[in-house]
């Protein structure tokens, strides 16, 4: 392999792997190449190895070993990424992405964190909006905001990830759908909660915790269960009003839209649905009555995240901040907890209500 080739290996290939990275690294081209693929299900990796002419496994510790990886890219259920970005940083990786999120817990955030530092292998998580060029750019812009802010508000409208993630790629392998869970159950719309704020919510709550100052003790006011599935949680973050909500549809209509409020200036952007290939959201910034707005620009997320991670690589770019990716993850685990525990109660209430 030349020197100027960063061999890329996936632990996990499945719909995110199929349906956003490969496409993203087919996109890039140079200076990436797909060189190994780790799936537990032999026929997925397989399949997905074939695509883009790799070595496949179900042993993640191959991966691990091979020497054409440069990269680990940990695409696995949420349970498996800490102790696989660790490895992946103790094996002397040159850098590992990993899907969000990357830990389960404040204590594995900083384990991650602690073992990166030790090993000098930087970790970028795939969070990618953080990453968008509407984003980037209506940040810098929107400075005013930081101070003046009195209303946040995250909102998705989201038909099933399928419709999208065929646009994209043919899926092989994909989970088979389940029954929907049955929220009439305290436990089960807990546990339901607790996994659409980790899998869904936390996709922008770094941003959402960009323009909340106050951020270390979010405190939810109330919560609610649409009856299709989702989430609309109103909560208080410092002096910030903050409404994070997600409506499952099955209409084609999607929204991905986050705003935020002052007296005289507002942001708003709208990002593309995930698993959607088509350019960046677009972002408009409002001061003082003056319009200025941003994108839709070419690249997205998915694309700017990979190619800082090969600026990283190839040394042209400084590594993201430990603390800031120790808060995040600690800010959506403090809300998904809240929220998780108020399902309970919410659910555990209804049926005592029922019963009465």
């Amino acid at each position: 392999m030349s020197s100027e080739t960063i061999g890329v290996g996936f632990i996990g290939a499945g719909p995110v792997t199929q349906a956003i990275h490969v496409p993203t690294l087919a996109r890039i081209g140079a200076p990436f190449r797909v060189v190994a693929v780790m799936d537990v299900d032999a026929a997925v990796a397989e399949s997905v190895a074939d695509r883009v002419h790799a070595s496949w496994t179900t042993d993640a510790t191959e991966i691990l070993a091979n020497d054409a990886v440069d990269v680990v890219a940990v695409c696995s259920p949420h349970r498996f990424h800490a102790e696989q970005v660790i490895a992946a940083c103790r094996a002397g990786k040159r850098a590992v992405f990993c899907e969000k999120p990357f830990a389960m817990s404040r204590e594995e955030a900083k384990a991650i964190m602690r073992v990166s530092a030790e090993t000098g292998v930087p970790i970028i998580v795939g969070a990618m909006h953080t990453f968008d060029p509407a984003w980037v750019a209506a940040r810098s812009h929107a400075e005013a905001l930081l101070a003046t802010a009195h209303t946040i508000r995250y909102s998705i409208v989201l038909p099933p990830n399928p419709r999208f993630e065929d646009f994209a790629t043919q899926v092989v392998g994909r989970p088979v759908a389940m029954t929907p869970p049955d929220r009439s159950d305290p436990e089960v719309a807990a546990a339901d909660m607790f996994g659409q704020v980790m899998g869904l919510a936390i996709h922008d709550l770094p941003l959402v915790r960009a323009f909340c100052p106050d951020f270390r003790k979010p405190q939810l006011l109330d919560c609610r269960i649409p009856q299709l599935g989702g989430y609309v949680l109103d909560l208080q973050v410092g002096n910030r009003a903050v409404r994070v909500e997600a409506i499952h549809t099955d209409g084609w209509q999607p929204e991905w839209c986050f705003e935020v409020i002052g007296d005289d200036s507002a942001l708003r952007i709208d990002f593309t649905p995930s698993y959607v290939h088509a350019g960046s959201g677009t972002a408009v910034v409002t001061l003082d009555g003056e319009r200025t707005v941003f994108g839709p620009f070419a690249q997205n997320g998915y694309e700017a995240e990979w190619r800082y991670l090969a600026a990283l690589v190839e040394g042209r770019a400084e590594p993201l901040h430990t603390a800031d990716l120790i808060e995040d993850v600690t800010f959506a685990l403090t809300i998904a907890k809240q929220a998780s525990q108020a399902a309970r109660a919410l659910v555990a209430g209804q049926q005592s209500g029922a019963a009465a």
